[in-house]
C-alpha cells in the first residue's frame, strides 16, 4: 500500500531565496513612502496638509466666533470640502482638542527654535512672545474652562513639553544677566495671555495692532537691571495651576 506522504521532489516546491553567502532569507525593504520604522503607514502628504490647514483655520475661527462656530465655516476658511473635515475630525471635542494641541505644540516649537536660533536670550524671549501671541493662545485659553478635557494625557504631555520650553528659555536670560530675576515663568505666561487676548466685541485682527506694541512694552519691562521693585513675588507655574484649578 502506497504512503500518503507528497513524493514531490524538494525542487518543486517555491522557497524564499536565499543569500547564497549567509543562507539568511532576503526580505525587501519596506517603501520609505508608505510606512514608517515602525511598520505603521505614514499618512499621505495632502492628508498631512489638510489636516493643518484645518487646524490652522479651526484656531482662527476659535478665536473670533467661539468654538460653537459651524463646521461647515471652519471647511470653507480651510479650504476643503465637509468630508475631508469630518474624516480628520468626527465631532466638535475632537477638532477643539486637536486644535489645542496643534497651537501648544507650534509654541513649545518657537521657544525652542528662539532660543536655538537668536544672538542672546532676551532676544530669544522677544521672538518667542511675540510668535506666541500670533498663535492666539491668549484668545484660545477661555476654551480649556467651557467642558475641555483638561486631564487628558496628550494635553498633559503637551503642556509638560511647553512649561519645560519657556522655563528653559527664561532661565537662559536670567543666567546671562539679561533678564531681570525678580520674576517668574507664571509672570510671563500671564502677562501674555491677558495681553495677547481680544477684548470683548472686538476682530483678531484689531486686537493685533495693539498686542504686539504692548507685549514689546512688557518685554521692555523684563530687561535687568531692573529698574523698579515689584510687589509681591514672582509666580510661578504651580501658583498658576493652584489659581485655575
Amino acid at each position: 500500500m502506497k504512503s500518503s506522504t507528497s513524493t514531490a521532489p524538494v525542487a518543486a516546491r517555491r522557497t524564499p531565496d536565499r543569500d547564497p553567502d549567509r543562507d539568511r532569507v532576503q526580505v525587501q525593504a519596506p517603501d520609505p513612502a508608505r510606512a514608517s520604522a515602525t511598520g505603521v503607514p505614514r499618512p499621505r502628504a495632502d492628508a498631512v496638509r489638510n489636516r493643518e490647514r484645518i487646524l490652522a483655520a479651526a484656531r482662527e475661527a476659535f478665536v473670533e466666533s467661539g468654538s460653537a462656530i459651524p463646521f461647515d465655516e471652519v471647511a470653507r476658511r480651510a479650504g476643503i470640502g465637509n468630508a475631508t473635515l469630518y474624516r480628520h475630525f468626527p465631532d466638535r471635542p475632537t477638532l477643539v482638542h486637536h486644535v489645542v494641541l496643534f497651537t501648544m505644540g507650534r509654541v513649545t516649537a518657537s521657544a525652542e527654535a528662539s532660543l536655538a536660533e537668536e544672538p542672546d536670550a532676551f532676544a530669544a524671549l522677544c521672538r518667542f512672545t511675540h510668535a506666541a501671541a500670533d498663535e492666539r493662545i491668549g484668545a484660545l485659553c477661555p476654551m480649556l474652562a467651557d467642558g475641555f478635557d483638561g486631564e487628558h494625557p496628550e494635553l498633559l504631555a503637551a503642556r509638560v513639553a511647553l512649561e519645560e520650553a519657556v522655563v528653559t528659555l527664561l532661565a537662559a536670560g536670567q543666567e546671562a544677566g539679561l533678564v531681570r530675576t525678580d520674576i517668574g515663568v507664571g509672570d510671563l505666561m500671564v502677562a501674555l495671555s491677558q495681553l495677547s487676548r481680544p477684548l470683548p466685541g472686538t476682530a483678531c485682527p484689531d486686537t493685533d495692532r495693539f498686542a504686539h506694541r504692548h507685549l514689546q512694552l512688557f518685554l521692555d519691562g523684563l530687561r535687568a537691571p531692573a529698574r523698579s521693585e515689584l510687589p509681591g513675588s514672582a509666580t510661578t507655574l504651580d501658583d498658576l495651576r493652584q489659581k485655575t484649578m
